[in-house]
């Protein structure tokens, strides 16, 4: 793959090419080459939920309920993690920030994709280790074999990434109603004792709600995910309101039923002392079925991460293409019409963070860069709203729904500072980095000879 190669593929789509591998199509617009309208209202709900559920529901409980203190407040934090991000994707999705992006791009997602791949390697152990503990350097093992395939499989087919991201979809749906249908059964039958004295606030602290927040709200991750894809969106005034409102309803009850499944047949001790609640669930109530969940769960995980490499490779190939990121990751195979490139960056950063870290402290330092920028992205558009209020937008929602969402971004962020200052801190640290990358990379239109024969002229003209 090269530079002229890719050019040259660029050029085809410019003249019309339709692209074989994924159907979409290309069209001329005012002299421009942008994305036909193909997601619909239905597409629009399936991309939201499908990003949302995967490995978030599995891990976050624990997290949730340790922080939390007791089992009321964390079923109260995952509802209100659920109302949160209905707020925040309904001004989210209006317009992002250049700059934000950027530094957002390379300090968090490697932390995301470690996690849920972290989670992959423990569930898909568990049916082998079962019921003994799995050790934390096999986990890591199958973590980065899991990792190296999803990388393989979106460098090498676009066609074949989305259709077994259709098998991968169906198992995190059969793993959740696995869980679900047979907790609603236990909880008809009269199984309330663990819900006795659930507001117990005596163990309520709140230094520790932002760390429950953050548990949380990476359950609800990938409510962003369709701003990736506004200009493919048809009719978005009306569309994009109404998907992500739906689908937050259905994500947010699928979420507080599977919680209260689990308190059907864990008290809150049991559940602490899980390492992976979803089978400690199917153990208890499934008998030999239990086998079945971490596989499904553990293909849930999987889903997660190959949807994660396929949109966000997506969003670095595009950054790149704009100018904001160096202009080898818009390079796209000619033969397989995959952005390469920009997939394999996130291989080794991935793999380094994986490494080195534990499910939850990387999880404390992604959230923590998450809400961050996304505080920072949001208190943008407010400051846009009063300075240019007839910038175009897909749709506006009532100023009330960004404030509250920005205040409560920035609560969590700095009263995490105090509640876990070390992963906080790193992670407030490497997210410095991006100035000087910022203005080396973006800012400055001319830069040193041999930065650019390096990198390209990608410079942005302001």
């Amino acid at each position: 793959m090269t530079g002229s190669s890719a050019s040259a593929h660029r050029e085809t789509a410019a003249n019309g090419h339709k692209d074989s591998s994924n159907g979409t199509e290309l069209k001329r617009e005012d002299g421009k080459v942008e994305l036909g309208k193909k997601v619909t209202l239905l597409r629009g709900i399936s991309i939201i939920i499908g990003t949302i559920i995967g490995a978030g529901i599995f891990i976050s409980p624990k997290g949730i309920l340790k922080h939390s203190g007791s089992v009321g407040v964390s079923l109260l934090v995952w509802i209100a993690c659920g109302v949160l991000s209905l707020f925040g994707e309904l001004e989210y999705e209006q317009r992002s920030s250049a700059l934000v992006i950027y530094w957002w791009s390379f300090r968090k997602l490697p932390a995301g994709m470690a996690v849920i791949s972290l989670a992959f390697g423990q569930y898909i152990l568990e049916p082998l280790f079962m019921p003994c503990g799995i050790p934390p350097l096999a986990v890591k093992l199958a973590t980065a074999i899991g990792l190296t395939s999803v990388m393989y499989l979106n460098s090498m087919s676009v066609t074949w990434t989305a259709r077994i991201q259709i098998f991968l979809t169906v198992s995190k749906l059969l793993a959740i109603a696995i869980i679900i249908v047979p907790g609603m059964y236990q909880l008809f039958k009269g199984e309330t004792r663990h819900f006795e004295n659930a507001f117990d606030l005596s163990n309520v602290q709140l230094s520790g709600m932002p760390l429950a927040f953050y548990s949380g709200m990476y359950a609800y991750a990938g409510w962003f995910y369709l701003n990736f894809v506004t200009e493919e969106v048809d009719n978005p005034a009306r569309t994009v309101p109404l998907a992500i409102c739906i689908s937050m309803a259905i994500v947010t009850s699928c979420y507080v039923l599977t919680n209260v499944a689990y308190y059907t047949v864990m008290s809150a001790e049991e559940l602490l002392a899980s390492s992976a609640v979803a089978v400690t669930f199917a153990e208890r109530l499934l008998g030999n079925f239990s086998i079945a969940v971490p596989v499904f769960v553990a293909l849930s995980c999987y889903g997660t991460m190959n949807g994660c490499v396929f949109a966000l490779s997506r969003m670095f190939y595009v950054a790149s293409r704009e100018g904001q990121l160096p202009e080898v990751l818009s390079m796209i195979h000619v033969r397989r019409h995959t952005p390469l490139a920009a997939v394999l960056i996130m291989y080794p950063m991935t793999m380094l963070q994986l490494l080195v870290g534990d499910i939850y402290s990387l999880l404390n330092f992604m959230s923590f860069l998450r809400w961050l920028f996304i505080g920072v992205v949001v208190l943008g558009l407010i400051y846009l709203r009063y300075t240019k209020p007839d910038l175009p937008r897909p749709f506006k929602v009532p100023l009330f729904f960004p404030v509250v969402f920005c205040i409560t971004c920035f609560f969590m962020v700095f009263l995490s500072l105090y509640s876990d200052p070390v992963n906080t801190g790193i992670g407030f640290a490497i997210s410095l980095t991006g100035i000087p990358a910022y203005y080396i990379f973006i800012y400055f239109n001319h830069r040193p000879k041999w930065l650019q024969r390096t990198l390209g002229n990608t410079s942005l003209s302001y």
